[in-house]
């Protein structure tokens, strides 16, 4: 029996919910400033998986990568959404437009 798809599939999940997160107490607390450190981190973990060997490893950095990849897109969209009122706004922040 092979599990590689079956963990590669939870992997997958959990790496959504903690990008979801993420990017909710990230627009939060730093607004849009901080989708840099997306984009390295990102660009980082799918380099690390591309240098890696072990099959599991590397399929869960290539994974957690690209999915901080589109938390850059769905920070500009929380910044919308926050705007719409659907999310609280922080209102310790000043508004950071780029």
């Amino acid at each position: 029996m092979n599990l590689f798809g079956l963990i590669m599939g939870a992997v997958t999940v959990l790496a959504i919910g903690f990008c979801h997160i993420l990017v909710m107490k990230g627009e939060y607390y730093w607004g849009i400033r901080w989708w840099p450190a997306l984009l390295f981190g990102g660009s980082f973990l799918i380099l690390v998986s591309l240098l890696i060997d072990d099959t599991f490893l590397c399929g869960g950095f290539g994974i957690l990568g690209f999915s901080l990849l589109w938390s850059i897109y769905e920070l500009f969209k929380q910044k919308e959404r926050v705007k719409k009122g659907w999310f609280p706004k922080n209102p310790k922040r000043k508004d950071d437009d780029l």
